[in-house]
């Protein structure tokens, strides 16, 4: 669900409700239900198998509440008790309580191998001429279309639905030439890039790259309510317990990942 989070770094919802748990009760998970490789109704997706991991560990059972995570999911769904826990959580966001990371990841460069373009950051000439793909959150291009337009590249901008089956097209749009790169959150280049019969490269951004104060890397964690402090520190202590399983994890889906000395 990261992508649908991002923009609350900035605009912050109030949080109005709490919640009570015990070891016994299951552990409610807002997943959306079609977002590949994040959560499907099948159990496809790397953050529900993580959350579902941390929920067995706390001897609980993980009960998946299917909620599109559209502009106002927070103040409609989460904030109103359907859920105990949201998957990929931004950690700086602050109108929920995060736990410690599950993982780090940041924006990427998709090119095809083929071309050895060797891309580095926004301001690299092997840009110039090229149709850049970006995924759309909500009405707006996502954060590295910024950059991009600052270097003189908004002509060339290509935005690419992020919801649903669509989730992949950015990926897609690179393999069969429709773009010449794309700029897709890591996770999403990761998964998809993987399935492409054109080899495509990743080239992370650099993590310590900032525009206008706006990091291109993060650490993605759990949110619970803010009032639920028991509930954030099993999650936390379970996180550690279960490293490994995590890892091995989201080795399987291809995600590009910092270490913890890098990012957010």
């Amino acid at each position: 669900m990261f992508l649908r989070f991002l923009r609350l770094l900035i605009v912050l919802v109030p949080l109005t409700s709490g919640s009570v748990t015990t070891a016994e009760s299951p552990l409610r998970i807002c997943a959306d239900p079609d977002n590949l490789p994040f959560s499907n109704r099948s159990g496809g997706g790397f953050d529900q198998r993580v959350a579902a991991l941390v929920a067995h560990d706390l001897h609980r059972t993980p009960i998946f509440v299917w909620v599109r995570s559209r502009r106002g999911f927070l103040r409609e769904q989460f904030n109103k008790g359907a859920c105990d826990v949201l998957l990929g959580v931004p950690s700086l966001m602050r109108s929920v309580s995060t736990t410690i990371p599950y993982y780090k990841s940041s924006y990427v460069f998709v090119s095809p191998t083929v071309r050895h373009l060797h891309l580095t950051s926004f301001a690299d000439p092997a840009l110039n001429g090229q149709r850049i793909g970006l995924q759309i959150l909500e009405e707006d291009l996502s954060p590295p279309s910024l950059p991009l337009i600052r270097e003189g590249h908004a002509g060339q901008l290509v935005g690419f639905d992020s919801f649903g089956k669509q989730e992949g097209d950015v990926v897609r749009a690179v393999a069969d030439g429709r773009v010449g790169v794309a700029v897709v959150w890591g996770p999403v280049a990761g998964f998809f890039a993987q399935q492409s019969k054109t080899p495509l490269t990743i080239s992370p951004i650099a993590s310590n790259y900032r525009f206008a104060g706006v990091p291109f890397t993060y650490a993605i964690s759990l949110g619970v309510h803010k009032r639920d402090m028991a509930l954030l520190s099993q999650l936390n202590a379970s996180i550690e317990r279960m490293r490994p399983q995590i890892e091995r994890t989201l080795a399987g889906y291809h995600l590009p990942t910092t270490s913890e000395q890098e990012g957010q």
